[in-house]
């Protein structure tokens, strides 16, 4: 497969009016039967891989099968041995394997990368050296060893910055230079939180454009910083993003493992001066309110399958997520997705269980739902329901990937995380039809497998819902079509079994041996780090890195017992005192509250006696907080379900994500029949505290 070939397949992909012969040939300037042999080309690859073929209909026009996206997975821009470089190409790539090395690269070592002659590369090597030299950088050589680039880091590092592009957005195709010069899956996912915790705490956020530079350099950054090459001496210039680019810093030395240097916080604030902003903040103000809603829908809906959903954090976290992001819109364009079509044919329980449970989430949005919302939904609820059903079947897989392995780890991350497998194998996809049958249950691969002998269910890397379903389908085939051993008592040692295991018992310490208060989460931090590394996993594998528990959040000094109020403004305004003290909100935000349950209604009374008011991400929160007073004599709050309320929880909130974990298991908690009960016998804050921290762990599992 050629370049044009590839070209002609993204052509095909992306376009929003039918190709024709004819506008192929006048876009590549070719002449129209080698478009013929081109297609017949692409048609071959399909037909190797089951894949509907192209059609040509009058008029010399492509139709392409429902599944021709599928072919996308099967190129790669990676492979140049298949994907003929130009000689442009083959001159930014070689730069940009000189530019990120520390070391001396031979002309060898780039033409075997390259699968092109030693001599190509030096016929090609003057514009090689001329390129370079346009970012101010020059290419030494050795005799013995090499070419090497001499000149500033900062300067080799926009060069690289340049070389990658900063235009790119999620889902948009790299390209081979890009791929040479950008992290991994790991690190990228941990840098993605914190770029986006940071925006939301120092109120800055970029635009799209602006939150991808960023993103590039960083990872740029990373990747030097790890080769032991760092940012040469800055002059100190005071700006206003400095302490933003400080917390930046702080944050992926934590999480990234590397080293830092002053002069990286002041170029990286220079960079962060010089990019755009959004003047309008991308954050919807009824988000919380949307979670709140999502956790009460979740449990109707529990009540309505007779299935217990309000466990499974996963499922929480997705559907408020979809629900922010889409239902807010006042008009959404779903595309055209066979898969869930399928799957809500064959679930039509479930979305008449979602069908009769909608008014709850129709109050909190600005339009009516229809047929694809619900149906939307209704696959959400289909995935919860599989991993449930999945969760104590123990099956041997193996994972197939055709990316690196960032994205093969990330892929197995998930699978254990959501599903009781034995992980027997990770393999390239190329290596599946040499998998010998018995060796595993079935396969999990990123691309359809040719001529594997095994069973196998094709998933995107990011395993979304779709996946979910898909896998569980497999899983019922594999069950239903031959009888397999059981293995349930093979317990395997996970990483994170063991930490499960470990925090209850580390994170007790300040209370059983008078352990200096937040020196357990430090020391947790150490374990968690310790127990990964030993299982060779990737930071991105603690996927709650930047979300405290709720009894971080509710400690002794954030609880205050027998509060007299006369009315559920009165308590609602006492809730946020000690969070107004303590820098935690402003006071607009507490009329903020006020006016939003006026507005609403009680719909923050998620349980009986038991409220937690609060208000929109723009209202006046400063930092992520709660604070729990319990009342003296319980008021009413207008909720004929739930009323009096007893206790009442001040919640602020800075982003979509930090609290959700906190909140998540809260509302688990209010659901064991005797945990407000011992609230409400407790004598003082210390021993409220305590009871809050046993119960968590209690429902953490």
């Amino acid at each position: 497969m050629n370049k044009r070939i590839v070209s002609i397949i993204y052509e095909l992909y992306h376009a929003s009016t039918e190709v024709s012969i004819g506008s192929l040939a006048e876009k590549f300037k070719i002449s129209q039967r080698t478009v013929r042999n081109d297609l017949n080309g692409i048609n071959d690859l399909l037909r190797e891989n089951k894949l509907s073929l192209l059609q040509l209909k009058s008029g010399g026009r492509i139709i392409c099968g429902e599944d021709f996206e599928k072919v996308l997975l099967l190129i790669s821009d990676e492979d140049f041995y298949t994907y003929k470089l130009s000689k442009e190409e083959r001159v930014k790539i070689a730069a940009s394997f000189l530019v990120s090395s520390s070391e001396y690269i031979t002309l060898s070592a780039i033409a075997d990368s390259l699968f092109v002659s030693r001599a190509t590369i030096i016929h090609d090597l003057d514009e090689i050296k001329q390129f370079i030299r346009k970012g101010n950088l020059s290419v030494l050589s050795h005799p013995n060893k090499g070419l090497r680039v001499e000149g500033l880091e900062s300067d080799k590092r926009l060069f690289l910055m340049k070389l990658a592009g900063a235009k790119g957005v999620p889902g948009s195709r790299q390209d081979a230079v890009t791929k040479n010069i950008s992290l991994q899956a790991g690190n990228r996912i941990i840098v993605q939180k914190i770029l986006n915790e940071q925006e939301h705490i120092h109120v800055s956020f970029f635009t799209d454009a602006a939150f991808h530079k960023i993103l590039l350099y960083l990872g740029i950054m990373i990747n030097r910083s790890m080769q032991g090459e760092f940012i040469e001496e800055q002059k100190r210039v005071s700006n206003a993003k400095y302490h933003m680019a400080q917390d930046i810093m702080k944050y992926i030395v934590q999480y990234c493992h590397i080293q830092t240097t002053e002069h990286e916080v002041q170029f990286l604030s220079n960079l962060l001066t010089g990019v755009r902003y959004l003047n309008n903040k991308p954050v919807q103000k009824n988000v919380l309110q949307i979670q709140m809603i999502t956790r009460q829908f979740i449990g109707k809906l529990s009540d309505e399958l007779s299935v217990n959903l309000n466990d499974d954090y996963d499922f929480f976290e997705s559907l408020s997520n979809h629900l922010a992001s889409v239902l807010a819109e006042k008009e959404v364009s779903y595309p055209e997705n066979a898969v869930i079509d399928e799957i809500v044919e064959k679930n039509q329980d479930v979305l008449e269980a979602v069908v009769k449970r909608k008014t709850i989430i129709q109050s909190c949005i600005r339009r009516e739902l229809d047929g694809k919302d619900l149906e939307y939904i209704a696959v959400h609820v289909c995935a919860a329901l599989e991993r449930k059903k999945n969760k104590g079947v123990s099956f041997h897989v193996i994972v197939a990937c055709h990316a690196g392995i960032g994205t093969s780890q990330l892929l197995l991350e998930k699978l254990k995380t959501h599903f009781h497998f034995q992980i027997v194998d990770v393999v390239s996809s190329h290596e599946a039809k040499n998998l010998e049958p018995g060796k595993a249950d079935f396969v999990i691969s990123t691309v359809p497998l040719e001529g594997c002998k095994l069973d196998y269910v094709v998933v995107s890397p990011m395993l979304n819902d779709e996946d979910y379903v898909r896998v569980g389908n497999k899983i019922d085939t594999v069950k239903n079509s031959r009888h397999l051993p059981s293995r349930l008592e093979n317990s395997e040692i996970t990483a994170r079994g063991m930490i499960e295991r470990l925090e209850p018992m580390i994170m007790g310490l300040e209370t059983e041996v008078g352990l200096e208060p937040g020196r357990a989460a430090e020391l947790m931090k150490k374990v968690k780090k310790t127990v990964r590394e030993y299982f060779r996993q990737s930071p991105e594998a603690d996927a709650e890195i930047f979300s405290p528990c709720l009894h971080h959040l509710l400690s002794p000094d954030h609880i205050v017992l027998d509060v007299e109020c006369r009315d559920w403004k009165e308590a609602v305004r006492k809730s946020g005192e000690k969070l107004l003290e303590q820098g935690y909100i402003e006071s607009r935000y507490i009329d903020a509250m006020i006016a939003n349950i006026e507005e609403h209604g009680p719909y923050v009374v998620l349980s009986p006696g038991f409220a937690v008011p609060h208000e929109g991400l723009e209202a006046g929160s400063i930092k992520v907080g709660m604070n729990l007073i319990r009342l003296k004599t319980p008021v009413e709050f207008g909720s004929e379900e739930f009323d009096p309320v007893e206790f009442v929880c001040c919640l602020s909130a800075v982003d979509h994500k930090t609290h959700l974990k906190a909140f998540f298991h809260l509302v688990n908690m209010l659901q064991t029949e005797d945990f407000k009960e011992r609230l409400h016998v407790c004598g003082t804050a210390k021993e409220a505290a305590k009871v809050i921290e046993e119960y968590e762990y209690g429902v953490m599992g």
